[in-house]
């Protein structure tokens, strides 16, 4: 793994190195062959020029220090299209202004090095985009780890370019959403870090809806230290330190739903780092939490993202349905088939649930998963084709599981890599319900140099 920003912001202060050289080598990582796909547009002269900027020198450097930053298409930028990884926006008006995420890392001296590449209007946690092309899992791009030679994986969905531009080392943050997972999974099948914090926490604004219930504007880094400082500017607040030690936190493990159909990566990587954490003085205890098995007959008539998300596109589908992805489409035409007094049943039961979950987890600081059940699937056995529509649409489903479960508990999640060298990277969840952002955080900086010895 590259080192992280905080690194590099230390090297920069330090005189070992400069924001220029480091947005060079940024630059040439993300024109190379192992970011193919990963960009839909790069802006060099954005980068360099916020390296050059007073604001970023080793004397007096921002809290991003002029360093790079991948924007996922959904995001306004002013001056550039906002084209959400489709075809049917590509000829749209460029932004006027900035949405409030970027102009916040704007603002903290980000550079940013391009538009990252994702799934078309962000709707599945595989990371296919037919149109642009799709980048492959970074850890898995060699098909060495895996030992075949059938090639590539896939990078997880919908924030995929956003995902390999960071693990690849062309960008330090990877801008992004997360609705169902679009973090989060990716983070885990690219083998770094990636938190989706409360979604109250951070503005949407200027931001391409998916499902304006469930959106939350978030991020992907190298670490856990880079992701606080990724939240504290996107949420323009401070993370508190805990100063607690690891005896004081009590955490929870369940088999309910989180557990089940794990393939034999993810269930090694996963007990491997229970039995780590435990034996390192950590309290982890087995609840019941059956309430989580109610989720999927609850969203039966599809949940929240389908209806939400054919209200912004119905008038383009009328007219341009032809230039989507059909899996994409199709997930969007059947909002059109739940009826209000469904939807408005669905919005009083979410709230019923979430009340009862949360009861549960009161006496607990976190709870422990794995981010998603299965590791990265070959690219080849989910691509574009009627013919593979039914095993995508089973991966898609089996990676969106877990960490959408939080996003309709309306909380917060951060995926940290616990796969040992050689093995398919694999991500523990460590999650808990609103407004716990800052205890995960505290959390995660404890655990992560346990995970990392694995």
């Amino acid at each position: 793994m590259k080192a992280d920003l905080i690194a590099t912001r230390h090297a920069i202060l330090a005189g070992q190195t400069s924001p220029q050289a480091i947005a060079e080598a940024c630059i040439d990582m993300a024109k190379s062959t192992r970011c193919q796909h990963a960009f839909l547009k790069l802006t060099p002269e954005n980068l360099i020029q916020k390296a050059q900027s007073p604001q970023n020198t080793a004397a007096q450097p921002g809290p991003l220090a002029g360093l790079a930053v991948s924007v996922k298409d959904l995001f306004d930028v002013q001056g550039q299209i906002t084209a959400a990884g489709s075809l049917v926006l590509q000829n749209r008006a460029p932004a006027l202004q900035d949405a409030q995420a970027i102009a916040r890392l704007r603002a903290a001296g980000a550079g940013f090095i391009g538009r990252s590449n994702m799934v078309e209007f962000a709707f599945s946690g595989v990371g296919i985009n037919p149109h642009h092309g799709t980048p492959a899992a970074w850890d898995a791009l060699t098909d060495t780890l895996a030992g075949g030679t059938s090639g590539p994986h896939v990078p997880g969905g919908s924030s995929s370019g956003a995902a390999v531009s960071v693990a690849t080392g062309a960008a330090f943050i990877g801008l992004g959403s997360d609705t169902g997972g679009s973090i989060r999974i990716p983070a885990a099948l690219n083998g770094i870090v990636g938190f989706k914090s409360t979604a109250r926490r951070v503005p949407t604004r200027g931001a391409l809806p998916l499902s304006t219930t469930l959106d939350t504007v978030c991020a992907m880094t190298r670490s856990v230290r880079d992701t606080v400082l990724a939240h504290e500017i996107l949420s323009a607040r401070k993370v508190p330190q805990a100063n607690k030690p690891l005896s004081a936190y009590r955490l929870a493990v369940t088999k309910d739903l989180m557990q089940d159909g794990m393939d034999k990566g993810v269930t090694l990587a996963f007990e491997r780092s229970l039995t780590l954490l435990r034996a390192a003085g950590v309290k982890i205890d087995e609840i019941s939490l059956s309430e989580l098995k109610e989720l999927a007959p609850m969203m039966a008539t599809g949940g929240f993202s389908p209806p939400e998300s054919f209200a912004w596109h119905r008038e383009l589908l009328a007219h341009s349905a032809d230039q989507y992805d059909p899996r994409v489409a199709h997930r969007i035409q059947r909002g059109a088939q739940m009826a209000a007094h469904e939807y408005i049943q669905l919005l009083e039961d979410r709230k019923d649930w979430i009340r009862r979950v949360e009861a549960k987890l009161q006496t607990y600081d976190a709870v422990l998963s794995p981010t998603t059940p299965i590791t990265a699937p070959r690219l080849c056995d989910v691509a574009p084709g009627a013919e593979r529509d039914a095993e995508f649409f089973r991966v898609n489903a089996l990676l969106l599981r877990n960490p959408s479960t939080i996003n309709n508990l309306d909380g917060c999640a951060i995926s940290i890599p616990c796969h040992a060298p050689g093995e398919l990277p694999v991500g523990l969840m460590l999650w808990h319900a609103a407004m716990h952002d800052d205890t995960l955080l505290q959390l995660a900086l404890l655990l992560e140099p346990l995970l990392q010895k694995t």
